[in-house]
């Protein structure tokens, strides 16, 4: 019998412990018209917005930017707190696939930096609500824009309840990198935001698209990934996420060949000029198999820096209980030359030229 959705949740204890103990710091998908190709190699969706038609390409990462849809967007709420500002709008490029968007600002500062915050599957967007949690965020001055990946949370609706994230993983995942682009394009726009300073944090499956988002858009400048699923044979072999009535079917060699272009495995070495922290747990977090644990940090560059914790206490004590997760990347973004410091330096008179330096 076909495991139903909640079945698949019961199975997710340990993926919504590492969520817990990064909110624990703060306090102490469609109905889209879908194509496959006969070898299942290409996934495609075409939506139809008021920019025109977009075909979406989920074996192509980078969305060109001459080709990237019309962004409706609408704003939902916009409210004031002591120490920051707070707006959740929904956005949209795909037909029905409206995405919740939380963008946290810091109070006083004048254009940020931002950190794109992106947590594991299954979790959802309820912690924006938590005005400590958001306070935490933007206590050191960066702004905060947080959202869910593709078959997650509100994102997850009008599908039959065997398909879910990990049974079209190549599309929740190619998707959801598009979707950072977008995002990215979206906050450009705004004119608040300094896009000249931006990193993302991701945990999970949410890592796994830093990775590729940061490999495909040289706009992400720092990354800080938490346990990233990869090394997909491996990893839907001796995952415990997935479900051993599934198992065999996501084995099938058609299946994996599938996911070759969305493995952080192969994505991971490109990032060699981000300034990049890899952070795991090696024990007590066994969505990830020590096998593919050990594959992706033995792919990751020299620059990326490997924090390695030896089970879930060690990272609570070291991290949770110091209320320090996000000090590493809010710090590194901060550092960042700013869009003013940039635009400065453009203009600044090459020393050869005004006869100086010879």
């Amino acid at each position: 019998m076909q495991m139903g959705f909640a079945e698949k949740l019961r199975l997710l204890p340990s993926t919504f412990l590492i969520t817990t103990l990064l909110l624990c710091a703060g306090h102490l998908a469609s109905a889209q018209s879908q194509t496959k190709d006969s070898s299942g190699k290409t996934s495609n969706v075409k939506t139809a917005l008021a920019g025109g038609a977009w075909r979406e390409d989920w074996t192509a990462l980078k969305l060109p930017a001459s080709d990237r849809p019309h962004v409706d967007t609408e704003l939902l709420s916009n409210d004031s707190h002591p120490g920051f500002t707070r707006e959740l709008l929904q956005v949209e490029w795909r037909v029905n696939d409206n995405i919740d968007l939380w963008v946290i600002k810091p109070e006083g500062v004048k254009n940020p930096p931002v950190v794109l915050y992106l947590y594991s599957y299954p979790s959802t967007n309820n912690r924006y609500q938590d005005l400590d949690f958001c306070k935490f965020l933007t206590r050191n001055g960066v702004a905060a824009v947080g959202f869910v990946s593709t078959l997650t949370g509100q994102r997850y609706h009008d599908r039959p309840m065997q398909e879910w994230f990990v049974s079209d993983l190549q599309e929740a995942l190619a998707t959801t990198v598009h979707d950072v682009q977008m995002i990215l394009d979206y906050l450009a726009s705004r004119g608040d935001l300094d896009i000249h300073r931006v990193g993302m944090f991701g945990d999970g499956s949410g890592a796994s698209v830093a990775i590729m988002a940061a490999a495909t858009d040289p706009r992400i400048k720092v990354l800080d990934l938490l346990n990233p699923w990869g090394d997909w044979p491996d990893w839907f072999a001796k995952s415990t996420l997935v479900p051993e009535g599934e198992r065999a079917d996501y084995l099938k060699p058609d299946f994996l060949k599938k996911l070759e272009g969305v493995d952080p495995v192969k994505w991971l070495p490109e990032l060699t000029s981000q300034t990049a922290r890899l952070q795991y747990i090696k024990a007590g977090v066994p969505v990830t198999p020590p096998v593919a644990k050990e594959k992706i940090v033995s792919a990751a560059p020299d620059n990326v820096k490997v924090t390695p914790y030896q089970d879930t206490k060690e990272f609570f004590r070291l991290v949770a209980t110091t209320g320090s997760g996000f000090d590493w990347i809010q710090d590194r973004v901060k550092t960042l030359p700013s869009a003013g410091e940039i635009k400065t330096a453009a203009h600044m008179p090459d020393q050869e030229n005004r006869g100086g330096l010879r």
